[in-house]
């Protein structure tokens, strides 16, 4: 199934078995997984494990699926028949709820106003931050951001003119497992409605999609007809994301990273780039530090 080097939680790998157990406050966890297992396994039985047994109510939450064979993509070079296979993964993800059923499904969770509070909460302590030292890549990169978010009309509690979809809810490579001939999916603790560019949007800017080996984003997004109205919003959810994981970035410890050095840095020229940006006018706002 997937390696547990980036689980949150506990998993048993049985022979045809895995096991996956929450932590009492992840209860909500716990039920978002088995309703998109059980979904998935109704409308495109193979893309998912198959559900088999649960227990949201337990001291210990639990879910009971089977083993899928493959390897994660992150931590790998994500070669040209990869990338079409986890588009089509991602692709039948998208569209395997009907409407009907769709409209039954709770938002996901971490949406756009959920990033923006995060983002509000975060810049308000940056300077506890080794990353973002007053004058160093990572604070003018923040000043940039903070400046964009402010004027870039993203409403906390606006939903998106565009279709919704069944969202996956978490962006990182480890998920998409390729055993040769096409990618299956695990990992749906945040699942929930949707849209596409929000969903396009976590695996471009998630850190396992460059860190190690870099995921070819435009090649990637061409196996996507988006109409206008996506196109636009998924810029505006990639630099949104890419924001919130140069905070992210910003506040790994020094002394235990969990990201190579130079990682935060990396991610403020990948920001920038977004933002066609190449350094902090004099009138934008500054983080305090």
């Amino acid at each position: 199934m997937s390696s547990d080097r980036w689980s949150t939680h506990t998993i048993e790998m049985g022979p045809d078995s895995v096991t996956k157990r929450f932590r009492d406050v992840d209860r909500e966890r716990c039920e978002r997984e088995w309703r998109a297992l059980r979904l998935l396994d109704t409308y495109v039985p193979g893309l998912a494990p198959r559900p088999e047994s649960a227990d949201p109510g337990a001291a210990t939450p639990t879910v009971v699926m089977s083993r899928l064979s493959g390897r994660p993509l992150r931590g790998h070079p994500v070669d040209e028949r990869q990338i079409e296979a986890l588009a089509e993964a991602v692709t039948a993800l998208h569209s395997a709820v009907p409407p009907s059923a769709l409209d039954e499904i709770p938002l996901r969770p971490g949406r756009q106003g959920e990033l923006i509070a995060h983002i509000d909460a975060w810049s308000a302590h940056i300077p506890a931050s080794t990353y973002a030292r007053p004058g160093s890549p990572v604070t003018r990169a923040m000043s940039v951001g903070l400046a964009w978010l402010a004027e870039s009309g993203l409403d906390p509690l606006d939903e998106p003119s565009v279709p919704p979809v069944f969202g996956p809810g978490d962006g990182n490579l480890a998920n998409y497992l390729w055993d040769g001939s096409q990618v299956r999916v695990v990992d749906f603790e945040d699942s929930g409605r949707s849209d596409r560019a929000f969903e396009l949007a976590e695996i471009t800017e998630h850190v396992s999609s460059w860190v190690d080996h870099s995921l070819d984003v435009p090649a990637f997004l061409g196996h996507f007809d988006l109409t206008p109205a996506e196109a636009s919003r998924l810029r505006e959810c990639r630099r949104l994301l890419a924001l919130v994981w140069l905070f992210l970035l910003s506040f790994d410890d020094p002394d235990h990273p969990r990201n190579p050095p130079g990682t935060a840095e990396r991610q403020a020229g990948r920001l920038l780039e977004l933002l066609d940006r190449t350094d902090t006018p004099a009138t934008t706002p500054t983080v305090s530090g």
